[in-house]
């Protein structure tokens, strides 16, 4: 039995006690097993933060355009509550000189705290309890499949560090495909007050500000991703429209009010989220559109500032009806209409 535990300690696959040795490559393709210990053993200066639209990013783009050494602490959904914990452990024992956090603008909306135990992760590559290793060490998908797809990826193949939880390479980004997978509501609701959300809103961004004022020596660059127009469709016709708009607005409002903080905005984008050939889904883009905002902030092309956030969330919002009116209208008879909620 000891053999083994030394066996499964020396590969490490999900990085929970060291980073790759024997000249292995970290190969990263599962976010809720691997990332947690990326952030303890691995060496590092800079994070890119986010949900799974900013897994396509390649950790090379920033470190060639700011001198980075950076890697990803992602989260399905990229809830606030969750991403701050994962800056929370990067923190123990890293200096951060960059964060590039990806907001994703339902994160704004979320209960404020972290849902890691409740959606099920594996607590024991969490917590510092080493005596529950036992789960990871004494394991036969570990044994029997990771560690040979480790071996595997790090030998042969042209496997790149920097594309770490890159899922791009299986799928389809077209118009068949993000319209196949979209179930429009057949009814309207009820527009929502935009303040609907304003607990969790603020308590959300307090969250994000305690990271800020905990951390003046780190850049914290925050950005708004582009989504499609089948997205603001939907959100209209779930009502959140306004709400949405106006949680990013009072986020940038608070947030840009911090000197080690800039923010950039991709969502009224209109010839990127009008063409549909762009997603998979209604949220997920392809790679392309990852480089191009990932190029425009170390550009530091058109950043949000105290000066035009308002202007430009109030264009935003003409923008967004103009898509439920006039833009989305070619695409009515492509749109199939979730019967279930009949």
């Amino acid at each position: 039995m000891a053999i083994i535990a030394i066996f499964v300690i020396a590969f490490d696959p999900f990085f929970h006690y060291h980073k790759p040795w024997f000249s292995l490559k970290a190969v990263l393709t599962d976010k809720e097993y691997q990332c947690i210990g990326t952030l303890r053993t691995f060496d590092y200066d800079s994070l890119i933060v986010g949900s799974s639209v900013s897994e396509n990013y390649n950790n090379g783009w920033f470190n060639d355009g700011f001198g980075t050494s950076t890697i990803k602490a992602v989260r399905s959904y990229g809830a606030t509550a969750d991403l701050c914990y994962l800056l929370d452990v990067a923190y123990e024992s890293h200096n951060l000189e960059y964060v590039f956090y990806s907001m994703d603008t339902s994160s704004l909306a979320a209960d404020p705290v972290p849902t890691y135990e409740l959606t099920g992760c594996p607590m024991y590559l969490y917590n510092k309890n080493y005596f529950d290793d036992v789960e990871y060490l004494y394991n036969k998908g570990v044994l029997f499949e990771k560690i040979p797809y480790m071996i595997a990826n790090s030998l042969i193949g042209d496997y790149d560090e920097n594309d770490s939880y890159n899922w791009a390479q299986w799928k389809e980004f077209n118009q068949d495909m993000a319209l196949n997978v979209y179930f429009r509501t057949p009814d309207i609701a009820p527009m929502k007050e935009k303040d609907y959300y304003e607990d969790v809103l603020h308590a959300n961004i307090s969250l994000v500000e305690e990271q800020i004022k905990a951390h003046p020596e780190t850049e914290f660059k925050f950005f708004f991703p582009a989504y499609s127009i089948l997205w603001w469709d939907n959100t209209y016709r779930t009502g959140d429209l306004e709400a949405y708009l106006y949680n990013m607005e009072v986020a940038a409002g608070r947030l840009l009010t911090y000197e080690n903080v800039e923010m950039f905005y991709f969502q009224d984008e209109k010839e990127i989220i009008t063409d549909l050939n762009n997603y998979m889904d209604t949220l997920h883009f392809s790679p392309e559109i990852n480089r191009y905002m990932a190029q425009q902030i170390i550009d530091d092309n058109n950043p949000l500032t105290l000066e035009n956030y308002k202007q430009t969330f109030s264009d935003m919002r003409d923008f967004s009806y103009e898509i439920i009116n006039e833009l989305i209208l070619p695409y009515e008879d492509l749109i199939k209409v979730d019967t279930s909620t009949n």
